[in-house]
């Protein structure tokens, strides 16, 4: 990897922007997003990726015991204790018998709740709304595919769902790792206070500005008791009207399969939910270094196993713009049926070199300072020229989070 793409990967966007925004004491907003599901989930055996057999289901009723990685993440062992968890971390009350009344009684818990009220209410207005309108209405088609792909993701599984609410599985991916849960019952006062308090740091810049600082990110994730993607994914999946029946840890075989995986070996997690109308959905996370040099071949090949697919990608550091990173970008470029991006990720010369018709909403007008030297001139162009349909945007997305400079583009192959 180039020095120049590891100083995009460790520079914060718009830091200046983000402190005069902080300053003004401007809501800070969590969006939540679904996750998804095998369509044979109640079957005996699942297959994911390839043709062996593997992970038992649940049993339906969500009263049995978890699949064997549930151990080595330290989950509780049945499903309503686990979306007990889950809705703890979110700021929720139980649902039905609160086993952590505990943790819910102290006063550090009150005041998460009623800070991530505010967060979800502020980002329902400002994002998930006018997300899940718009989507509904330009890329229905999309929509309709039951899986996603979302590289350069981490844990935000909060757009993933806004923008394709009806997928059953997601495919998440980033360079955070899936650390396990502490034993809640063993934590002292002072570390579920400093857990929570960094757990809405990491979670408010995605809600307002909707994308994580990875650096930030990483250093509050290893901070605390509560590390990793899972605490994020949980709150995800419960402020979005999900009840989790599963977590597991995963790893993927040279072939692409997906296998068990305990406290060794473990890349991945695999989450099983139902969505508030009883859709079943999964959602894979894995720990995935997406450069040439890193990207692994089994990844590519379980991705590829779900066929043409859409894949969608915000905020990635303008690191598909860098030839360290043209294996993910080509994959993408012949393997997906529709793609849903902002700006930073590949590049919009790389759409006609592949022949694919594009749709473009917003208004470019350049990147921030920080990515300057991946201003992108020929799509600035095409805004102006009219040679795409364009259509305005009532949002921002991406690290043009102001809806007057924000930009998205769809792009189907011909």
């Amino acid at each position: 990897m180039t020095t120049k793409i590891r100083a995009r990967m460790k520079a914060s966007p718009d830091v200046n922007g983000m402190m005069f925004l902080r300053a003004a004491g401007l809501s800070l907003a969590l969006v939540l997003a679904s996750c998804a599901y095998p369509r044979n989930w109640q079957t005996a055996s699942t297959t994911f990726g390839g043709s062996s057999p593997v992970l038992r289901a649940l049993p339906v009723d969500g009263s049995g015991p978890l699949y064997n990685g549930a151990a080595s993440m330290n989950v509780p062992t049945h499903a309503t204790t686990i979306n007990d968890t889950a809705r703890m971390l979110a700021g929720m009350d139980a649902d039905g018998y609160d086993q952590l009344s505990g943790i819910r009684n102290s006063a550090a818990w009150q005041t998460h709740r009623q800070r991530l009220d505010v967060m979800w209410s502020t980002h329902e207005s400002l994002h998930r709304g006018p997300i899940q309108s718009w989507a509904g209405g330009e890329i229905g088609d999309a929509q309709r595919s039951s899986t996603l792909f979302y590289p350069f993701s981490g844990p935000d599984f909060l757009f993933a769902s806004a923008f394709f609410p009806s997928a059953e599985t997601y495919i998440l991916c980033g360079l955070e790792g899936a650390d396990p849960m502490p034993q809640l019952g063993g934590l002292s006062a002072p570390e579920v206070e400093n857990g929570l308090a960094r757990l809405r740091t990491t979670l408010s810049t995605s809600m307002q500005f909707s994308y994580f600082i990875t650096t930030d990110m990483r250093k509050d994730l290893q901070a605390t008791r509560f590390r990793g993607v899972l605490p994020v994914l949980m709150v995800f999946l419960a402020r979005t009207g999900h009840t989790i029946d599963s977590v597991d840890t995963v790893r993927l075989d040279g072939s692409g399969n997906v296998t068990m995986a305990g406290s060794s070996g473990n890349t991945g997690l695999m989450i099983r939910a139902r969505s508030g109308w009883g859709a079943q959905k999964r959602i894979f996370y894995f720990r995935q270094d997406l450069s040439n040099g890193g990207l692994s071949g089994s990844f590519l090949r379980f991705v590829q196993s779900f066929g043409r697919v859409p894949a969608f990608t915000k905020s990635a550091s303008y690191l598909m713009h860098d030839g360290g990173f043209s294996r993910i970008r080509d994959f993408m470029l012949r393997n997906a049926s529709v793609i849903v991006q902002d700006p930073s990720g590949i590049p919009y010369a790389d759409f006609g070199r592949y022949g694919w018709s594009l749709w473009l909403y917003g208004n470019y007008q350049g990147t921030l300072e920080v990515f300057k030297g991946c201003q992108q001139p020929d799509l600035m162009q095409a805004y102006q020229s009219g040679r795409h349909p364009v259509k305005p945007l009532d949002f921002g997305i991406g690290y043009l989070f102001q809806p007057s400079t924000t930009c998205l583009m769809v792009a189907r192959p011909r």
